[in-house]
């Protein structure tokens, strides 16, 4: 029957839910991320950092730091509102006028464009002013006096000959203090020809530069004392030499520059900007309207993600379904598709398949087993009913026959304890250092009445070093139970012989006999269990037919391997290659394969 699912487990509804929580969050990081950016961006539209209002703001601080007041800036403020076509108001901090562009009065905004504060520039909005905050054209006590700036511009004029003479062109400007400074120079050629040309004599401070600069060294020394710094040195560019803590040496350096320029910069003033005729620019706002729009698109979005959602699942659920009712009625999957589920499908089969396999080989195993059993329980059966019916004299030949049957059915119950231990990894080994020629000699010697018994000659023949690491009780064994297999297929005349082989890396134990030998079709199976070459069930030949599969396992769990090879009325010969020392073998007492 096909079982159902709790529906919170089903696969659709967990795909669903996924998906839909996906979804949401995408849609709102997305519609959050876009309103962010459209407020920003209108925000920068107002005033803060696109060019019309970069120009106004940057031009009006310009102004406050080269004029020590605001008196004079309402020619400023007309030109820049002609230009960028913005009515332009400037203010106190606490909302007094200090400028306006012009226009009939208006009602500011709550919130001004910008700060103008020469001495604290938003580095965003001019990055000319660097981590100080400072604006570079606040010069202050640094700005030169005309004669002091003709002194240098001859300089600067000479220097500039000198250079274009040896061919290094050079460009004049005025710094915002007003002393010339050359550019479009290779610094190392400039340096070569600074002595020639009088460029060492150019970069000198003059009289007033040199008097504000050690006003200003001094103040920063003196904050530096206060925090138990080291005094420093100010260059002509205001950089620190030789400070040892450049962080607070920089922090002093700028609150002290900050002190000496406040009287020579205007105050701080708030900027606005507006529209045309005094009206405010528009700004950013979510109607109703907006907001029915966004949830419109969200839901929309929803619902598609919702249907792909359950489409997609239930295309994977069904093959799932499918594979769960073939296990569920012990049949074959269907297999429709080449995905992994296609793949899931195939493979089940495939251990369905082998499932009954290993099922047919088991019921075969068993009955095979019962067979094996019955054959001597039934002549011990059937020997002491006729004894107690006195068919049979209870004599030494019954009860010799009776311990020959019982010896069989107890050599069938060791074999498969032994093939149960291989099978369950619990056959243990205690490996040792062995000759093999010797280990082949004494089981020659335990067989050699039973070769006897059935007139076959049993020899042994060994060659070079056949000593190895091997658990000597299971290595016996194996080559018992291929001498007993050998003797028992060949008739009476013939001969088996051990062979003991060496090589560099492993010893050989060969099993031949001249026997009646096995045809070519029936090799592959001469090491399965209970197999017999002959098809009857009559154990004319004896054996259990599990000598062969033991001495597989055994070898295999010494790492070694067993072959054979067979020729119908001429013999066969088991080979068993296990390694020497130090190529495999087993080295521990105790070894668990």
């Amino acid at each position: 029957m096909t079982r159902s699912f709790p529906r919170r487990r089903s696969l659709v509804v967990r795909l669903t839910a996924v998906s839909l929580l996906i979804a949401l969050a995408s849609i709102a990081a997305t519609a959050w991320l876009a309103v962010q950016t459209t407020t920003r961006a209108i925000q920068q539209e107002q005033g803060q950092a696109l060019s019309g209002d970069a120009t106004i703001y940057t031009e009006l601080l310009g102004f406050a730091a080269a004029n020590h007041t605001w008196d004079q800036v309402g020619p400023r403020l007309r030109a820049l509102s002609e230009q960028t076509g913005r009515r332009i108001v400037l203010t106190t901090v606490d909302r007094r006028v200090l400028g306006d562009s012009g226009g009939a009065p208006v009602t500011l905004p709550v919130k001004a464009t910008a700060s103008v504060d020469p001495l604290h520039v938003d580095p965003v909005l001019l990055p000319e002013a660097g981590t100080s905050g400072i604006d570079p054209r606040a010069t202050g006590p640094f700005k030169l006096p005309p004669a002091e700036r003709e002194d240098l511009a001859a300089l600067a004029a000479r220097a500039t000959a000198c250079l274009g003479a040896v061919g290094l062109p050079a460009q004049v400007r005025d710094s915002p203090s007003g002393r010339p400074q050359l550019g479009g120079l290779d610094p190392l050629s400039a340096r070569y020809f600074a002595s020639k040309c009088g460029l060492y004599e150019l970069a000198e401070p003059t009289r007033t530069e040199q008097a504000a600069l050690t006003s200003l060294n001094d103040a920063v020394n003196r904050c530096l004392l206060s925090q138990g710094a080291d005094p420093v040195k100010l260059g002509l560019d205001l950089a620190i030499l030789d400070a040892p803590d450049s962080r607070t040496a920089q922090g002093c350096l700028d609150s002290v520059r900050r002190e000496q320029l406040t009287p020579y910069v205007a105050p701080p003033a708030l900027l606005f900007t507006l529209g045309p005729g005094g009206s405010q620019l528009p700004t950013f706002t979510l109607s109703r309207e907006n907001l029915t729009r966004i949830l419109a698109v969200t839901g929309g979005v929803l619902v598609l993600a919702m249907a792909l959602t359950v489409l997609v699942a239930t295309r994977l659920s069904r093959p799932l379904r499918a594979l769960t009712e073939a296990a569920e009625q012990d049949r074959p999957a269907p297999v429709k598709s080449r995905d992994e589920v296609g793949y899931l499908a195939a493979a089940f089969n495939d251990l369905t398949a082998r499932r009954e396999r290993i099922e047919e080989q088991r019921k075969e195993m068993v009955s095979d087993i019962a067979h094996e059993l019955r054959n001597p329980l039934n002549v011990i059966r059937g020997r002491l009913e006729a004894a107690e019916d006195g068919h049979l004299p209870f004599d030494r030949s019954l009860t010799a026959s009776l311990l020959e049957e019982t010896v069989l059915l107890q050599h069938i119950v060791d074999d498969l304890q032994d093939l149960a231990a291989a099978d369950a990894g619990r056959l243990r080994l205690r490996p040792e250092l062995l000759d093999a020629a010797e280990l082949a000699h004494h089981v020659a010697a335990a067989h050699t009445d039973r070769a006897a018994a059935a007139g076959v000659g049993l020899t042994v023949e060994a060659d070079g070093d056949t000593a190895l690491v091997a658990d000597p009780v299971r290595l016996r064994q194996v080559v018992g139970n291929l001498v007993t297999n050998a003797i028992r297929h060949t008739p009476a005349g013939g001969r088996v012989t051990i062979r003991v082989s060496s090589t560099v890396d492993a010893v050989t134990l060969a099993v031949a006999d001249t026997g009646t030998g096995i045809a070519a079709a029936d090799l592959p199976h001469v090491f399965d269990r209970f197999w017999r070459a002959e098809k009857s069930r009559s154990r004319q030949t004896g054996g259990s037919g599990l000598g062969l599969a033991i001495v597989r396992h055994l070898v295999a769990a010494h790492g070694g391997t067993v072959t054979v090879e067979s020729e119908v009325d001429t013999g066969s010969t088991f080979t068993v290659r296990l390694p020497k020392p130090d190529h495999g073998a087993p080295a521990a007492p105790d070894a668990q394969p």
